[in-house]
């Protein structure tokens, strides 16, 4: 195996790794390697002693590659492998502590990354962990009559950074619970609205499909006896189809009428993982379709924002409704200055721009974002495509009238 390979191989994140769960989360692999800037200390460790000599430098040159191998190890590898990285890095400094003053970042370093290399362990059970490898610590700096002062602070900032550390990862494991949930809550409501749905098409075309189909099996058999009745039941059938795709129209009306209060909903969600209190009103009722749906999407991508780029803690929506028009207003406190139109408010100018309306915005320096959308309640339905009816020279495109719902 080639070393370019073998290191790939070291530094591929392993499924239950600290690095796969970093990854998960949404950031990068190697956000973990941030908390090597204190192993700095062995290198500043010996201003405080002796100074630097060639017994330094050796021991650095053989040691500090091994810590930083074990130290990947321990991030990249498999969490059940983990602890025995850990303890590698204490033994290593145990093993050169006679002679290498330096190495003593190495066992802090271990204390700690026992921790990270646990799912979840219970707190009493790493203090245990903690307290046993500082009795080991504290016996061997005696045995090598290391002055008294090591023995305390030693054992002390083990204790100290492991316990902050510890409770940093609850708080991670913590969030990315409630993240879970809440994805969780969005499928669920998502699948409840599918069965929803499902019902009530089921419930409005079972009924109206059956009847058709009997209609007009039984204009097939007058077609032959009984012309007229044969056009009674086929002009019946076409009426039962017309108020089935009325009946079908005011079904998606109502479905696509529950787009901006589910937006809502999955907003506040969002904003609340990332810390953002947001404060929203009721959407205006009888809003068009057309005009709700492109709320909606527009309220979505500003929370996006809000929630990624703002460093806000609040935000508001607002809806306005007007005898032809319709604001929505989304503001937050977060660190504005919006000058120039990125992919995001671009795409909302675009959508805003198709529904008739106008977008504005105020963003100040350090004074917030404030959007302004207004939309004409002026949206007209579509005629429907032309249809090809068949005449005696070929098919012809004929137009439709719209049906009435």
């Amino acid at each position: 195996m080639s070393l370019l390979a073998w290191l790939q191989r070291q530094f591929t994140p392993a499924p239950d790794s600290a690095a796969a769960q970093d990854v998960r989360r949404g950031k990068s692999p190697w956000t973990g390697g941030v908390h090597l800037l204190w192993s700095l200390w062995v290198f500043f460790t010996p201003l405080l002693g002796d100074g630097y000599d060639w017994r330094w430098l050796t021991l650095t040159l053989l040691s500090y590659p091994l810590f930083l191998w074990l130290y990947a190890r321990i991030i990249f590898g498999p969490r059940r492998q983990g602890w025995c990285h850990a303890l590698a890095m204490a033994a290593l400094s145990l093993v050169l502590l006679r002679w290498y003053p330096s190495g003593l970042s190495y066992f802090v370093f271990g204390c700690v990354m026992l921790r990270v290399s646990e799912q979840r362990p219970r707190l009493l059970h790493y203090a245990l962990q903690l307290l046993a490898m500082n009795i080991v610590f504290v016996a061997v700096a005696w045995a090598l009559d290391y002055p008294p002062q090591f023995w305390m602070w030693v054992p002390v900032m083990t204790f100290v950074i492991g316990m902050i550390v510890n409770v940093e990862h609850a708080a991670q494991e913590n969030d990315a619970a409630l993240a879970l949930s809440q994805e969780e809550v969005r499928k669920l409501a998502a699948t409840a609205e599918r069965e929803r749905i499902g019902r009530d098409l089921h419930d409005l075309l079972g009924h109206t499909l059956s009847l058709i189909t009997l209609k007009l099996e039984l204009a097939r058999k007058l077609f032959e006896r009984d012309s007229g009745a044969a056009k009674r039941e086929l002009e019946e059938a076409e009426r039962v189809a017309r108020e089935a795709l009325a009946q079908v129209r005011s079904a998606v009306t109502g479905i696509r009428a529950t787009d901006l209060a589910a937006e809502l909903a999955s907003a506040r969600l969002l904003l609340e993982s990332a810390q953002v209190q947001l404060d929203y009103g009721a959407p205006p009722p009888g809003l068009p379709p057309e005009v709700e749906r492109g709320l909606a999407l527009v309220l979505r991508e500003a929370v996006t924002n809000i929630g990624r780029h703002a460093h806000a803690a609040q935000a508001q929506v607002e809806f306005t409704r007007e005898d032809k028009a319709v604001q929505l207003c989304i503001g937050d406190n977060g660190r504005g200055g919006v000058a120039v139109d990125g992919n995001g408010l671009s795409g909302m100018r675009a959508r805003v721009a198709e529904l008739g309306g106008s977008l504005s915005v105020d963003s100040p320096r350090n004074g917030g974002t404030r959007l302004l959308v207004r939309v004409p309640l002026t949206w007209q339905e579509p005629l429907l495509p032309l249809r090809a009816v068949p005449t005696a020279g070929g098919f012809q495109g004929k137009p439709q009238a719209k049906v009435q719902g």
